[in-house]
């Protein structure tokens, strides 16, 4: 599907889930103290989810525990003004199980932040949107680049 114009596309959920597969880091977005906080995050996707690693005691970690958030990510190439962003809406919970975090370990997410991260954050995306756009010379095959 097309919208505003043939070069921006917007995205199916399948596609969104493949291209945020393929990014390193995102955004969070959640309420601290009634206003909007956004955090760059790296992460990683686990059943559809996407995964956060974090400290227990953070204010990410505190403010993300059962929260509706957003959760953005987007690869730009300005050369050839083209690329994508996918934006996800979902409620995040702090991972307990203990099972669940053993396995959350073995993903290869790595927290780029100093410090110990053994506190994981699952946000399930409820809606899924993104955008592809695509002028003149395209950069970028859809799902990587060129």
């Amino acid at each position: 599907m097309y919208s505003d114009g043939s070069a921006l596309r917007q995205l199916t959920r399948d596609d969104c889930l493949r291209l945020l597969a393929t990014a390193p880091i995102g955004r969070i977005i959640y309420t601290r103290q009634a206003l909007p906080a956004v955090e760059l995050v790296n992460f990683a996707l686990a059943d559809g989810d996407i995964i956060v690693r974090t400290d227990r005691g953070g204010k990410l970690a505190a403010a993300a525990r059962g929260a509706i958030v957003a959760f953005e990510a987007d690869v730009v190439d300005p050369e050839y003004r083209s690329g994508w962003s996918v934006t996800a809406i979902g409620p995040s919970r702090e991972v307990t199980d203990a099972a669940e975090i053993a396995r959350l370990q073995e993903i290869g997410l790595d927290s780029w932040a100093p410090g110990r991260r053994e506190h994981f954050i699952r946000i399930s995306p409820q809606l899924l949107n993104g955008r592809w756009l695509g002028a003149g010379h395209q950069a970028f095959e859809f799902g990587g680049a060129a």
